[in-house]
């Protein structure tokens, strides 16, 4: 399993000393933020986008995948009754598979709460509609790249729709698409699931329908900096045979982006060690 730090971590530094810093920690990749790259990410084309790739991949690390797809460009929505507006959402869902895999990617997250809000319809079952028509399109831009694209559960604090794995899973299932699949942020995980983290992994991982993991403390910060235990969690995910990426996305920076990087990496180095 890689260790891989989602960089707005790191976002007051450029690209080149966020991967020098990483490295040194001793992650192995980057889950990167498209808003981090450009105050408008599609405005990137292929050739930004693979300077992009050798930069990271020069520092001996390796891009594992985009999270927080829909901050830039502002205004999108995926639950949205507007059309227009749910087709331009679109685009940028999908641009973000086809830039993913540019990049050297394998899995998107899709999480940004304030994108897929139920008031932003006239009901919730319209809300669910109009959201499955995206992540249906998302699904088969994914495919098409080689790439694989997580619809995330968030927690009730973030978002009134899809805020556990059963129901994501629900929604995955309901579109039934190969490059659709849903994820565990353990954070959310253990504000929303009526069951350990641990166990949720045990539950859903077999079953094929999730991909990806990201690792933070329910208190919104890093591993090792809160009261969360994670060496069940990864003792878990070794029993299921996750081999992908450990994602490192902590919201809260205490002190700072750069020591809580540290002390993430420390903590579950450590754990891994432990379960070799």
């Amino acid at each position: 399993m890689l260790l891989s730090l989602c960089n707005e971590v790191l976002r007051h530094l450029p690209l080149p000393e966020q991967c020098a810093l990483a490295a040194k920690l001793g992650y192995g990749g980057l889950e990167v933020a498209p808003f981090t790259l450009a105050e408008d990410p599609t405005s990137l084309p292929a050739a930004d986008l693979a300077i992009i790739r050798r930069v990271v991949e020069d520092h001996g690390l390796v891009v594992t995948g985009l999270h927080w797809l829909l901050v830039a460009p502002a205004g999108l929505s995926i639950t949205t009754d507007d059309a227009a507006l749910r087709r331009r959402t679109t685009d940028v869902m999908c641009f973000m598979a086809d830039a993913c895999a540019t990049l050297g990617g394998s899995v998107l997250v899709h999480g940004s709460p304030g994108q897929r809000a139920l008031a932003h319809a006239a009901s919730p079952e319209a809300a669910r509609a109009n959201a499955a028509q995206c992540l249906a399109a998302a699904g088969e831009a994914a495919a098409k790249a080689g790439v694989t694209y997580c619809l995330e559960p968030l927690s009730p604090r973030e978002t009134d729709f899809v805020n556990t794995v059963a129901e994501a899973v629900a929604l995955v299932d309901e579109i039934g698409l190969p490059g659709l699949r849903t994820m565990v942020d353990t954070s959310a995980a253990g504000l929303a699931e009526s069951e350990p983290v641990a166990a949720v992994i045990r539950r859903w991982w077999p079953t094929g329908r999730l991909a990806h993991i990201q690792l933070n403390d329910t208190n919104r910060r890093a591993p090792g900096q809160g009261e969360n235990r994670f060496g069940p969690i990864l003792a878990a995910l070794g029993e299921v045979g996750y081999r992908g990426p450990l994602a490192v996305e902590p919201f809260d920076y205490e002190p700072d982006g750069p020591t809580t990087a540290a002390v993430a990496a420390g903590y579950l180095r450590g754990i891994l060690e432990g379960l070799a």
